[in-house]
């Protein structure tokens, strides 16, 4: 893995002679227009433009494929068949998600190789302390995908023997990254010690926020495998929220209303929000990022299938299967009737005016020409901008937004601390689900608590509630996959067949006008054949070889790239790719 990773690197930095990259200082002469390693690394600011370019490698980098995407490779989103959701996906020849990842790690020991031996090592302390953020994020990006990784904590030159390493083990892995991010906080700001021109920066809550993640998924990774070191993880998934959470520096956004704060806070209203703890700012004054949405949300966007939207609770806080309050899913809007206001503010419920290029009618909104891309039959509404002059590229080509993504918000900290408890503890208390998960709800107008008692009373799990209330509270936002392979149940819900709207016996049946047109041809007819039982689409279904074929002994981690074991014969194969 290491030698075409870093001798590519080391190659092409050479020959472009970047600014902050580690040219080996044997070489006497430079371009004239450009900079050296040698004539670097003199001021606090080269360490601050150094640092800068490491934000680029937060996720959300533009793209029209990669805003907030993940979440299309679990059981709550769908666009198309996906290789990773039906378990085919094969061995690639090179991945970006094992090379790219590297050339940031290299990066950021470059910064703390330079700052170990600066004479202003005092003064840029600040950036040392983002740099070990983002080599541990980057670290985290590798690990989270495909277990044990080599780790680099140097420069390497070409010809370093380092190159040729084997894989570090997971735990040395896990244990690297969460040290990190304990030595990073010390020397980070705290949310209100950045000043305005400079939001976006890494802070004491990122650092703490990123390490109750990775000390979330690694405490329940373990448990939910046997693994004694399980509880280790959880007291540090537990400390780091609670800092967090103790900080004061964060609380929810919700200044818009019951019915509007929860969606307002993922577009131009949420940026820079009160919930914010770490952000891919749009603006250009850190690693510019201007990002897209995908152009036709029907074909390219994330559809919810039927197991997000039924996961949405009624507001006597029961589940559709026992909520008398439930209406059913005969009218094209009656499932959308007394829920969870996260589902209408996530989901479009039809007939919502909404005007945007490749985007349904205002009136109805569902079907319309479904057969492109297997959709759903649900719209996305989380993410979509207010206003259609924002939806338009200058070419009039598709899509595209300028508002910041979130990747860790208070909300998921909120999440962490309440899942950590009950999974440490078995059991979580109220006052700590009200200083949690009541918040949620509360934000959107819920007005049923969760409580033990009401748990106790409606024969429901607790366990499944805290789960549950993570999946709806951060659908779409690219956790759920990591969430369904850390509990040990993807070996369950990946092999579902996925589902969308119930058409047969309902309102969808009908043809439907559009816009002056003639009848739709892709009414509810045209589903006859692709429904199940109970009339409900199937936009994948599940057999032996789709949707039904994942192997817990092997899908669980990501293959290594094949040119990576070629080139480093140390590095061994995740078990049965």
């Amino acid at each position: 893995m290491k030698n075409i990773t870093y001798k590519t690197v080391i190659v092409v930095f050479l020959c472009n002679a970047i600014l902050w990259t580690g040219c080996t200082k044997d070489l006497d002469l430079s371009p004239k227009a450009q900079i050296s390693d040698a004539s670097f690394w003199i001021s606090a600011s080269d360490f601050e433009k150094a640092a800068n370019a490491l934000y680029a490698s937060l996720e959300g980098f533009p793209s029209t494929t990669d805003f907030n995407m993940f979440d299309v490779n679990s059981d709550i989103a769908f666009n198309s068949p996906n290789s990773v959701s039906n378990s085919t996906m094969t061995t690639p020849d090179t991945d970006g998600k094992w090379n790219t990842p590297y050339t940031y790690i290299r990066r950021c020991n470059n910064l703390i190789e330079h700052a170990q031996v600066s004479s202003i090592a005092e003064s840029v302390k600040v950036y040392v302390a983002e740099a070990r953020f983002f080599r541990a994020y980057n670290y985290w990006s590798l690990y989270r995908l495909y277990g044990g990784v080599p780790i680099v904590t140097k420069v390497l030159d070409i010809d370093s023997p380092e190159l040729f390493d084997p894989r570090n083990s997971a735990d040395e892995v896990v244990d690297y990254i969460l040290n990190d991010l304990r030595d990073a906080v010390a020397d980070l700001p705290e949310e209100d010690q950045v000043p305005a021109a400079s939001k976006g920066r890494i802070t004491k809550g990122a650092a703490n926020g990123l390490r109750a993640r990775v000390a979330l998924f690694e405490g329940t990774w373990r448990k939910y495998r046997s693994d004694a070191d399980a509880t280790k993880y959880l007291d540090i998934a537990l400390e780091s929220s609670n800092a967090v959470i103790n900080s004061g520096k964060y609380t929810l956004f919700s200044q818009y209303g019951a019915d509007e704060s929860y969606r307002l806070l993922f577009i131009d209203e949420g940026d820079n929000a009160s919930e914010c703890i770490l952000d891919r700012i749009h603006a250009s004054r850190i690693g510019s990022a201007l990002h897209y949405m995908p152009p036709r949300f029907q074909q390219y966007g994330m559809l919810a299938t039927k197991t997000l939207a039924d996961m949405y609770l009624c507001t006597d806080g029961l589940p559709v299967e026992k909520s008398p309050l439930f209406q059913g899913y005969e009218t094209r809007t009656s499932e959308f009737e007394n829920r969870d206001g996260r589902m209408s503010q996530t989901i479009m419920i039809p007939g919502t005016i909404y005007y945007a290029h490749y985007v349904p009618a205002p009136v109805p909104t569902w079907p319309f020409y479904p057969q492109r891309n297997n959709t759903t039959g649900y719209i996305q509404y989380k993410y979509l901008p207010q206003n259609q002059e924002m939806l338009m590229f200058g070419d009039g080509s598709g899509v595209g937004h300028g508002y910041d993504r979130h990747i860790i918000r208070y909300a998921e900290i909120l999440l962490i601390f309440a899942e950590a408890t009950f999974e440490k503890n078995g059991s979580i208390s109220d006052g700590d689900l009200d200083r949690t998960i009541n918040l949620l709800r509360e934000r959107v107008g819920m007005p049923t608590k969760l409580s033990n008692a009401f748990v106790t009373a409606n024969g429901l799990d607790m366990k499944e509630e805290i789960r549950r209330e993570r999946t709806v509270e951060l659908a779409f936002e690219g956790l759920r996959w990591d969430d369904l392979r850390r509990w040990k149940t993807a070996e369950i819900e990946l092999k579902k067949p996925i589902k969308g709207i119930k058409v047969l016996g309902t309102e969808w049946i009908e043809p439907i006008l559009v816009s002056g047109e003639n009848a739709n041809p892709y009414g509810g007819e045209y589903f006859q054949n692709r429904t199940d039982e109970n009339g409900f689409i199937i936009s994948e279904s599940s057999s032996a070889t789709i949707r039904g074929s994942f192997n817990p002994e092997k899908h669980y981690l990501y293959p290594l790239p094949a040119k990576e074991l070629q080139k480093n014969t140390n590095l061994k194969q995740n078990p049965n790719w």
